[in-house]
């Protein structure tokens, strides 16, 4: 009896792209019994209309359409959750992963004693035609850091970063469902939960250039990495969602202390007269910020964001006006240090603006 193997594609505007690597995943095989789940981020162009076509052709295929949720780990999480293969192999959809590779991980997987094999961009005998310079200084800036992050079993990894690898749904399905699908990359997650205990190969890849279609990293990727390392390093015992939410505070705090000197340094307010202003502006930009890094999963937009914008400041207002009046008194009873008064302030409000703003603003 041939063995199951689940493909798992994400995809986000890849016309040009995935029917090809159906086809070519397809046509390489002649030992497994295969499906392919190609998971769509609500793509703009014709990517789902082509998978939904092929897939009445070849029931091999099958399209998950995702509406009101994405993200590349996000994405590969709900397809390995869906998955009936014995062995998963991921892939990214733009081509530049070559096939033939990702065959001889399964064949590892199957005829060895592995849990999971990456496909690694940085082995002697890999090949990286399809990553630029600026790309490539960055993941190797970012492997450095999570080699320091993960488990030291895994310290002999070169690709942390990986978008290639297969894995045995038996070692890994357990851990995959405690994967917070807002992570920054699916493999450096699935490594932070195994704590060192996955039996682990890489093999050289051969990383192509991209045909068609632009690169999805942009900065709010390069943001979710640094809160996969904050998270891992503090072992999880404080949600992704509130750690970025205290780091975009700290972002809040340093506009509220700017807002204050310039406002006192261009008029003659004082202090506390200049508290509110400062309360408002460091909220706005906590709201921006949040909107488009934290909830980016529920990004709000146009009118919506107008409307988010509204009632973030309700929901903060009532911490707003405690911020002001606690460092207020703080200010005039207890020491005229307006830098420890602003901060008794600010650091009642921020559980608070966590959970309200949570519910009510982006309603998760």
């Amino acid at each position: 009896m041939k063995n199951f193997i689940t493909f798992i594609l994400p995809t986000h505007n890849e016309e040009r792209n995935i029917i090809p690597l159906i086809k070519e995943i397809l046509e390489l095989n002649i030992n497994y019994e295969i499906e392919v789940i190609v998971v769509d981020d609500d793509s703009s162009d014709q990517t789902q209309m082509l998978v939904r076509s092929l897939s009445k052709i070849d029931r091999r295929i099958r399209l998950i359409n995702r509406i009101g949720r994405y993200g590349l780990s996000s994405a590969i999480n709900e397809g390995c959750l869906n998955s009936t293969g014995e062995v998963i192999a991921v892939m990214d959809s733009d081509g530049q992963h070559e096939v033939k590779s990702v065959y001889e991980a399964i064949d590892l997987l199957i005829n060895d004693n592995f849990d999971l094999i990456i496909g690694s961009r940085f082995l002697e005998k890999s090949s990286i035609k399809g990553l630029s310079a600026k790309r490539k200084d960055g993941s190797f800036f970012a492997n450095i850091l999570a080699r320091n992050t993960l488990s030291k079993e895994y310290r002999d990894i070169t690709d942390y970063m990986s978008g290639c690898f297969a894995f045995k749904s038996i070692s890994c399905m357990e851990k995959i469902k405690k994967i917070d699908v807002n992570g920054f990359k699916f493999l450096y997650e699935l490594l932070a939960l195994s704590k060192g205990k996955l039996k682990i190969k890489e093999i050289p890849l051969q990383f192509r250039s991209r045909k068609f279609g632009y690169s999805k990293l942009d900065i709010a990727v390069i943001w979710d990495f640094m809160i996969s390392l904050t998270h891992t390093l503090i072992n999880r015992v404080i949600p992704r969602k509130a750690i970025s939410f205290g780091l975009v505070g700290s972002i809040g705090v340093l506009v509220h202390f700017a807002m204050v000197s310039f406002l006192i340094s261009i008029s003659n307010l004082s202090f506390i007269q200049a508290l509110p202003f400062a309360g408002i502006s460091a909220a706005s930009s906590n709201f921006l910020i949040n909107n488009m890094f934290t909830f980016r999963n529920r990004r709000l937009k146009g009118i919506g964001l107008m409307y988010g914008l509204l009632k973030f400041l309700m929901v903060s207002s009532i911490p707003l006006i405690a911020n002001v009046g606690l460092a207020a008194s703080y200010y005039t009873f207890i020491s005229p240090n307006t830098f420890l008064s602003q901060m008794a302030g600010i650091l009642v409000v921020f559980i608070w603006n966590y959970v309200a703003s949570s519910k009510f603003v982006w309603k998760e």
